[in-house]
């Protein structure tokens, strides 16, 4: 029986087993039993199988109708354990089962190379002989979707090998595609056809050793004018009908296809030095998405193309990445980037934002956070980095201040208020005030979109800054006071902006340095340009720290505070400090602009007043689980066996804790995360405050004490943030001394050193 042999086949190929006997057997035993009605045309929509009496059947029988569809891996994994009874549809499934895994074989140099010959002398057949190409194209048509998706990979994988093996385009699939593609929207049957080339394409993406340049251009240039003509006639749809509220109507496939050629174009864009037009439509016509994303299409299908957005506003920093190539040295990408930045930024000033109504946050299994009622956050994120690249994309191509501002004030403005109406505080946080903190709080979940967007603003920062200065040679203070106003009303103030993130993270420096030692994010390139800035621009980093300092300029003595709710409150953390400086006025940040001596964080008299050291990195806590969250490193890495004295001995705490100040002199001990077991070690740096107290009885907090006649504002947020940095240095140099730093890092350890140079010089200790 035929279903024996091929069960004895496919045990061969997965084995290894050179195939024994002639190809004409193998090709037989392929080819599949598809018959197309003489009364149809070429389009195969419809398709005749051979009868039940001749041991097989359509699968469209009623007796069938209830079977349960296996899956691939089911049938993959039931392929050797097959019987003779199964019905043709099994069979099918089988033979396309083999083909691709043949066409996999062949490809692999792990296989001998008499094997892979003979491979390619069954695929010669099988295209030549017994045209098994026009049998797929018929089986894309199946209303079965298991056997249309394995013709579809099967097919893909025969045009692709005889690309790569033959240096030659499948004319029968060729001819196929441009008739069903072009006849849209009257053949509405696309998304096989779709399929088919998708695949293609990302198989030649995958392979390493194919000339990817001239096989792409082999492939998508007799299809240039009719995907582009696509492009314009399926995003003109009535997307507003019924035919797309449900992501598993045909329409709805058709588009979802659609959107995954597109990103399979995008990505095969890197490889031609002159990019096809259809590799560049979806920049140059971007408002046909943005326009869909405002429709009232399937919340599931804006979401995919919000994405396939941000993977283009991304496109330049991944092409430099992989080719080094410089921004100006591909001219269509940057007219391409500059047509999608104006589209963008042309219906963000429209209010655009507005009109996208984002889903609930997921919630996923085990987690404990409450996702009722917030937004989704990969959305979000999402619609805000495409905004930010396309600001900073059109920044990088105007020559004058007067170019941009209005835009971009407007854009931030925009921005600022779709953050405030789809991020809602938590009750255990406090309410948001300052514009600046709000990059940290979208992005803090992802990493690589975060460091994306602060880099971002930077350029834009930077960019502003100099053309300020190509203008006029000198700014009087009011000038000056006006600019870092409007950097912090808009959002952007660098400074600002790396503050909150350092207290999000708990000023962890071992936090940095799994950013800069990860390929993942382009946090090197955005640190080592900041750091360059804050060297020139030390006084208004200072400034910005004393800012965050403000609610913590005024301090008592220990016997005059009172707990606010007795032993079990006794004390505030950093976050709570923070959240005090941050409670808002009845007015608003603009409010400020008018007065010269305008405070940038808004500041409100409380009940109660508490004191921080200006030598350790947080508040003592009677209860630990009311520490803000310290962050452990994702490696330990003062774990090698040839660590220096100063990281021996050392087990990672995240702890606090208080002896009680019953006697005239106490201590009270802060332990930061270490905790040292060998007493030789009594000289190593390590956060420990000792608070002598004279002539009180009561149990207090505070930290750091001084006299009512004698308020010594401190300077807590530049300590915690200086040491932060002078950690990361200490850090990347022990790395590098022992060759575990995954590249040269001798550049950035020379701008850590001046920060540190300047910090000593500028506030001695």
């Amino acid at each position: 029986m035929k279903i024996s042999l091929l069960q004895q086949m496919y045990k061969d190929i997965v084995g290894g087993i050179p195939l024994a006997k002639e190809s004409h057997h193998y090709t037989s035993l392929l080819n599949l039993s598809v018959e197309q009605s003489p009364e149809r045309d070429e389009s195969c929509n419809w398709m005749h199988l051979p009868s039940t009496n001749d041991g097989i059947r359509s699968h469209q029988d009623t007796d069938m109708s209830d079977a349960v569809v296996p899956t691939t891996d089911d049938i993959s994994n039931s392929f050797a354990n097959m019987n003779s009874s199964f019905c043709p549809r099994e069979v099918m499934l089988l033979q396309l089962t083999l083909i691709k895994m043949m066409v996999a074989k062949a490809e692999s140099q792990e296989i001998e190379f008499n094997t892979r010959q003979k491979y390619c002398e069954i695929f010669v057949l099988l295209l030549k002989e017994a045209k098994i190409d026009s049998k797929l194209i018929c089986l894309l048509s199946s209303d079965d979707r298991l056997l249309s998706h394995m013709a579809s990979k099967s097919l893909a994988s025969l045009v692709y090998f005889q690309l790569k093996e033959e240096n030659t385009l499948n004319v029968t699939w060729l001819t196929f595609s441009l008739k069903t593609l072009s006849g849209f929207p009257v053949n509405t049957h696309i998304a096989e056809c779709l399929w088919t080339l998708t695949t293609i394409i990302k198989d030649v993406l995958k392979d390493k050793v194919l000339p990817k340049a001239g096989i792409l251009k082999k492939l998508l240039a007799p299809l240039d004018a009719v995907l582009e003509g696509l492009y314009d006639c399926i995003l003109l749809h009535h997307f507003d009908s019924h035919h797309y509220t449900s992501p598993y109507s045909e329409a709805a496939n058709n588009l979802i296809s659609f959107i995954d050629l597109l990103e399979a174009l995008l990505a095969s864009r890197i490889e031609l030095e002159l990019p096809l037009r259809c590799q560049r439509v979806l920049f140059l016509k971007v408002s046909y998405v943005l326009n869909l994303i405002s429709s009232s299409i399937h919340y599931l299908i804006k979401k995919l193309f919000i994405m396939l957005l941000k993977k283009c506003v991304l496109y330049k920093s991944r092409e430099d990445a992989k080719s080094g190539s410089l921004f100006l040295q591909n001219p269509s990408l940057c007219e391409d980037m500059l047509a999608l930045s104006n589209a963008v930024l042309q219906v963000v000033n429209l209010a655009w934002l507005n009109q996208i109504p984002l889903g609930e946050k997921a919630s996923y299994f085990g987690g404990s956070e409450d996702a009722q009622g917030s937004s989704d956050q990969t959305v979000l994120r999402a619609l805000s980095l495409v905004v930010l690249k396309a600001l900073e994309i059109k920044f990088q191509n105007s020559a004058t201040e007067a170019e941009i501002k209005g835009d971009f004030q407007s854009s931030m403005s925009q921005l600022l208020i779709f953050w405030r109406s789809h991020m809602k505080p938590s009750p255990q946080s406090h309410p948001v005030v300052h514009h600046c903190e709000w990059l940290s709080l979208i992005f803090i979940e992802q990493d690589d979109d975060m460091w994306e967007a602060a880099k971002a603003l930077l350029l834009i920062y930077l960019k502003f800054d100099r053309l300020r200065h190509d203008a006029a040679d000198n700014f009087s203070q009011k000038e000056e006071e006006t600019w870092n106003f409007l950097t912090h009303a808009s959002g952007y103030n660098p400074h600002c902006i790396f503050l909150f993130f350092l207290e999000k993270i708990a000023f962890d420096s071992t936090v940095l340095l799994d950013f800069l030692i990860s390929s993942e994010t382009c946090f090197l390139e955005y640190l080592v340009r900041y750091l360059k800035l804050l060297g020139k621009d030390w006084h208004q980093f200072v400034d910005v720290c004393n800012h965050f300092d403000t609610k913590h300029s005024t301090f008592q003595s220990v016997s005059s505070v009172k707990p606010p709710h007795h032993a079990n409150q006794s004390c505030m953390t950093d976050e709570s400090l923070q959240n005090a400086c941050c409670e808002p006025e009845p007015q608003t940040l603009v409010s400020f602009a008018s007065s010269p001596n305008y405070s940038v964080f808004t500041t409100e008299q409380g009940d109660t007043e508490v004191a921080e050291s200006n030598q350790s990195n947080s508040l003592i806590c009677t209860d630990s689980t009311s520490l803000l969250g310290s962050l452990q490193s994702l490696v330990d890495y003062d774990s090698s066996e040839d660590s220096e004295l100063e990281s021996d001995g050392r087990e990672c705490l995240v702890n606090t804790k208080q002896v009680p100040l019953n006697n005239e002199d106490e201590t009270r001990v802060r332990e930061s995360g270490c905790s040292y077991t060998d007493d030789k070690r009594n000289t190593l740096k390590s956060e420990v405050l000792t608070l002598k107290q004279k002539g009180s009885n009561t149990s207090s907090c505070l930290t750091f004490m001084a006299s009512s006649d004698n308020i010594v504002p401190l300077r807590i947020m530049l300590f915690k943030s200086t040491k932060c940095l002078e950690e990361l240095q200490k850090a990347i140099s022990r790395l590098q001394r022992r060759n575990l730093f995954p590249y040269n890092p001798s550049a950035l350890l020379k701008l850590l050193s001046h920060i540190e140079k300047i910090s000593k010089n500028v506030n001695p200790q």
